[in-house]
């Protein structure tokens, strides 16, 4: 029988280090792997909105992530002040991070999407020719402070192929449960129907 050299102590710190580093943020990503980042708001309204997440290079900005973000709401909190300055034009997660807020992302579906030559939306942000292929992300953002904890919106999130592939992703985030074929057709649907707009 081996030895294990490190202290079961020290082994469970560090596991328990590892299990609360606080989530990595789109925006934050986009900034540290491009130099910059800026947001968008192409649409809102009181239920969805859609956003260009770009990093700028030589005066242009290239979109990394074309988000979607159907917002949930909440009965249980007042969330009036972090959410009018969502609503005026705020990054979601920094703004709810500066706020206090944990941020939680529960995976509902990682995978690929064909863009389309009607998809010119997203293929104009993105400075790519259509009929490319984009990893997608779709989850559920929980947010958590103190005993409250908020199913916030329901993001899905297209990504530049130079910035996030579904391996990447896939490493990133687990998705726990097999996504269905109806629930995949209906994710991809609504990018491209947002994407037409």
């Amino acid at each position: 029988m081996q030895h294990n050299p490190i202290p079961t102590a020290v082994l469970a710190a560090a596991l328990s280090a590892c299990s609360l580093q606080p989530e990595v943020l789109n925006s934050e990503r986009i900034k540290d792997r491009f130099g910059s980042y800026g947001i968008e708001i192409i649409q809102q309204d009181d239920n969805i909105r859609l956003s260009n997440l770009y990093s700028t290079h030589d005066g242009d900005q290239i979109c990394r992530t074309y988000a979607i973000v159907k917002f949930v709401g909440s009965n249980f909190v007042d969330l009036t002040e972090v959410q009018n300055k969502i609503v005026d034009g705020a990054s979601i997660g920094s703004t709810l991070k500066n706020d206090g807020w944990e941020i939680r992302k529960e995976s509902i579906y990682v995978g690929t999407l064909n863009l389309p030559i009607s998809a010119r939306a997203i293929s104009a942000l993105m400075r790519l020719q259509p009929d490319v292929e984009l990893a997608v992300h779709a989850y559920k953002l929980h947010i958590e402070k103190a005993s409250f904890s908020v199913h916030y919106a329901t993001i899905i999130e297209t990504h530049h192929p130079e910035y996030l592939g579904t391996t990447e992703l896939r490493d990133l985030y687990s998705v726990s449960t097999k996504t269905d074929a109806d629930a995949i057709n209906d994710i991809h649907q609504l990018v491209l129907r947002q994407s037409r707009d």
